[in-house]
Order: structure tokens, then C-alpha cells, then sequence
């Protein structure tokens, strides 16, 4: 009896996580991040491994680390960056998106 009640409390368990919402993958996570780079900054910024900016005080991402810790970024994303060259659009992102923004940035450090 105590066998069949472990059994099932497995089960019951295996079939609870199965139903879990899927955490995202490390690799989504950096596609997701590159998406939202590509939409929201590409258009001063270089956002690549080889592009170059196309505004002359936008710093390329592959670059950030020389500048700022890439953690302290964070804290920046959900604030609200108003800093950067002076006609940069404010940005505030949710915490899944700073995440995300965060791991493709990460990708492209030297």
C-alpha cells in the first residue's frame, strides 16, 4: 500500500510540472534580447558584432562592457535610460526584456 501511495504521489507530481510554464531557454533568451535591441536601439546604435552606429554618440553594444559594468545596466533598463547621447529616446523595459537585453549584450562583449 505504501508503494501505490508513493507511486501516485509521483505521478501526480510528474503530471503537476509537466503543466509548469517552461522557463525560457539561455538561447531564447539572447534571440529575444536581439529582438528587442534590433527594434528598439539599432537604429543609432551598433547592435552587432561588426556593425558600426549610424549616430556618432551612440556606443556600439559590443562596447558597453568598456564603459559600464553590463550588470549595472540592469537598474538602468528598468529605470528608465534618459542618459546616453542627448537625442536617445527614453526606454523602460519589463524585467523579462532586461533579462534578455542583458544576456544578448553579455554575447557580445569582447
Amino acid at each position: 500500500m505504501r508503494n501505490l501511495l508513493s507511486l501516485t504521489g509521483a505521478i501526480a507530481v510528474a503530471g503537476f510540472l509537466s503543466c509548469a510554464p517552461v522557463a525560457a531557454q539561455p538561447e531564447d533568451l539572447v534571440t529575444f534580447g536581439r529582438q528587442l535591441v534590433e527594434a528598439n536601439c539599432a537604429r543609432c546604435h551598433a547592435v552587432g558584432l561588426k556593425d558600426e552606429s549610424t549616430h556618432p554618440e551612440a556606443p556600439a553594444f559590443r562596447t558597453l562592457s568598456e564603459r559600464y559594468p553590463i550588470d549595472a545596466l540592469e537598474e538602468a533598463f528598468a529605470e528608465g535610460i534618459v542618459v546616453g547621447h542627448p537625442d536617445m529616446p527614453e526606454f523602460i523595459a519589463e524585467p523579462d526584456q532586461i533579462d534578455a537585453i542583458i544576456a544578448y549584450i553579455e554575447t557580445l562583449q569582447k
